[in-house]
Parts: structure tokens; C-alpha cells; sequence
């Protein structure tokens, strides 16, 4: 839930001001996605400590939390660019998301 809400943060962050702030100067879309970076920063390096209990029951390792990280991605970004950006998704976008569930396959599969 914590890396989730982070990537929400993280999308709004990174993309957001080109749809509000795309006519401004680019350091004052700078300092906003700094301002909103902080909050994910808030919420994804708790998430991260948490899941990356190796050796702990349930805990990953730094691969699996970055492909976690990255299916996760996809699964914010998809509404964002259709709802927020107002964007049409094409086929290949279906493709790159099997290519990133295809990573998870391999990185989370077990081992042996």
C-alpha cells in the first residue's frame, strides 16, 4: 500500500506539471515536483525498509522490490496518462506490461 501511494506521488511528481505547469518556467515545475517528491520519499522508503526484510519471512530481495516497484508503476501510470493527461493507450503499452510481468515471472519464480 505504501509503495503504491508513493508511486502516485512519484507519477504526479515526475509528469504532472507538464499538463498544469507546461507553459512555466521549468524550474517552477522543479520546485513543485519537489514538493511533491517529499511526500513520496515519505511513504517509499518506509515501504522499501519493510519489504526488504531479507531474511525475514516474507521479506525480498532488492531485484524483486524494484520489479514490485515497476508493476506497480504501471499500474498507476495507466490511469493517470488515460484520466489525468487525457492521453489514448495503444496496444503496445499492453505489450510493455507483459514484458515487465514477465520480468516479475523470472525475478520471483523459485529458485531450484
Amino acid at each position: 500500500m505504501l509503495l503504491t501511494l508513493s508511486n502516485v506521488f512519484m507519477t504526479f511528481a515526475w509528469y504532472g506539471h507538464l499538463r498544469i505547469l507546461g507553459s512555466k518556467p521549468w524550474y517552477m515545475a522543479a520546485v513543485a515536483a519537489w514538493g511533491i517528491a517529499l511526500f513520496e520519499y515519505l511513504l517509499q522508503v518506509p515501504a522499501n525498509r519493510i519489504g526488504y526484510n531479507l531474511g525475514q519471512p516474507g521479506g525480498l530481495t532488492l531485484p524483486q522490490l524494484k520489479i514490485l516497484q515497476e508493476m506497480l508503476t504501471l499500474g498507476v501510470i495507466v490511469p493517470f496518462v488515460v484520466l489525468y493527461m487525457r492521453e489514448p493507450i495503444s496496444r503496445d503499452y499492453a505489450y510493455a506490461a507483459l514484458c515487465v510481468l514477465a520480468a516479475a515471472y523470472f525475478v520471483f519464480r523459485a529458485k531450484g
